[in-house]
């Protein structure tokens, strides 16, 4: 007969010992190493931030992340999960980049909105990161060179694209470097943690738009105030014991609320699409999108003549808005998302041919496709 195994021989642990005791023993033992391979990491870092200063060269390489990250990804063997994974190195990393030139990144603010968050996300806790009242003040720090990145929202999946920001690439040479894709989660936010005699709530209108089917069946009659930010909604509520705000958990732990009710929004998979702009010119990743934006001749069938550069040559348009021009009535800029990065020949010979039916035409950047985050 067999005996049973005795937990208490495993390796580091002796007899008649706590089992925990051994297994604390070897997780410090790991986390030893990790400390000196972490640093490791930072001395190299620090001699690559030497280097590129030497040649003049941008600490921060979005498709060099990107790269590392996906490697990363496909040599995880688990149990630890690849988004976990990446958050982690995204830490270190930022990190990293810290020693070899601290970077300074504007976002449209306040603290505790779901831009603030996807600009943690992308850059981690060692960017300097400076909120902005409006979009063009991001831009305009950046333009200025105070910032050399900020981060902007673009679109949502439940409400669209948001108007503001393509408005602002007209008058901007900024180019887009990167995208962040953000789960939006929203959730009811009091000082008592019920949402019994709440008499208002606050929110950004977006985020009510969102969450408007929820807000109908669970507080109906109840006003909805739209305020400039879902962190200024939480603030309010943080006021006034009568109110409630349509707000992230970040801004709940920011302000002290207690979340009443938790996803609220009506769509599952809500998510919202950020912009990181700067200057830079991403390099290809094998995983890109290209933005163009573009003004068409007065002819008939421009529009058709246009989108069939892309069409005939294979490539997949995944969205097309139009803005007023602001520069004559019923004149239109379109802004188009493409699948590639423009160095590939076929959309360099799509965009060459699209400038015969335009009359004017630029190409905001090829960069890294974001990465879905799990719910």
């Amino acid at each position: 007969m067999t005996e049973p195994k005795d937990d208490s021989q495993e390796e580091g642990v002796s007899p008649g010992s706590d089992p925990l005791e051994g297994f604390r023993i070897k997780i410090d033992g790991v986390d030893d190493q990790l400390v000196k391979l972490l640093n490791q990491r930072a001395q190299l870092a620090q001699q690559v931030g030497q280097h590129k200063a030497l040649t003049a060269q941008r600490a921060y390489v979005p498709s060099r992340e990107h790269q590392l990250l996906a490697r990363l990804a496909q040599a995880n063997g688990g149990p630890l999960p690849n988004e976990s994974l990446r958050l982690i190195y995204k830490e270190i990393i930022s990190a990293c980049l810290a020693l070899e030139s601290p970077l300074q990144v504007s976002f449209l603010g306040p603290e505790a909105t779901f831009t603030h968050e996807a600009t943690k996300r992308h850059f981690g806790l060692s960017a300097k990161l400076c909120p902005q009242k409006s979009i063009p003040e991001v831009f305009a720090d950046v333009e200025s060179g105070r910032s050399e990145y900020g981060v902007v929202p673009i679109e949502n999946s439940t409400e669209g694209v948001v108007s503001h920001t393509l408005d602002t690439f007209m008058n901007s040479d900024l180019r887009i470097c990167a995208e962040v894709l953000l789960n939006v989660s929203h959730h009811l936010l009091t000082t008592s943690g019920n949402s019994a005699g709440i008499t208002k709530v606050y929110s950004h209108p977006q985020a009510l738009a969102q969450c408007r089917g929820w807000l109908e069946r669970n507080m109906p009659g109840v006003p909805l105030i739209d305020v400039s930010s879902t962190a200024r909604a939480a603030q309010l509520a943080a006021e006034d014991s009568s109110a409630g705000a349509v707000a992230s958990d970040m801004a709940a732990s920011m302000y002290e609320l207690q979340i009443t009710h938790s996803n609220l929004q009506d769509l599952h998979g809500n998510m919202t699409r950020f912009l990181v702009i700067g200057y830079d010119e991403a390099e290809p990743t094998n995983l890109d999108r290209t933005s163009v934006m573009f003004a068409l001749k007065d002819a008939p069938g421009v529009l058709y003549a246009a989108l069939s550069c892309f069409a005939e040559a294979g490539i997949n348009m995944s969205r097309i808005e139009s803005r007023p021009s602001r520069r004559r009535a019923w004149d239109y800029l379109f802004f188009i998302d493409i699948e590639g990065h423009q160095s590939q020949s076929e959309i360099d010979e799509a965009i060459e041919g699209l400038r015969e039916v335009c009359q004017y035409i630029r190409v905001l950047g090829s960069y890294p496709r974001g990465e879905g985050v799990p719910q």
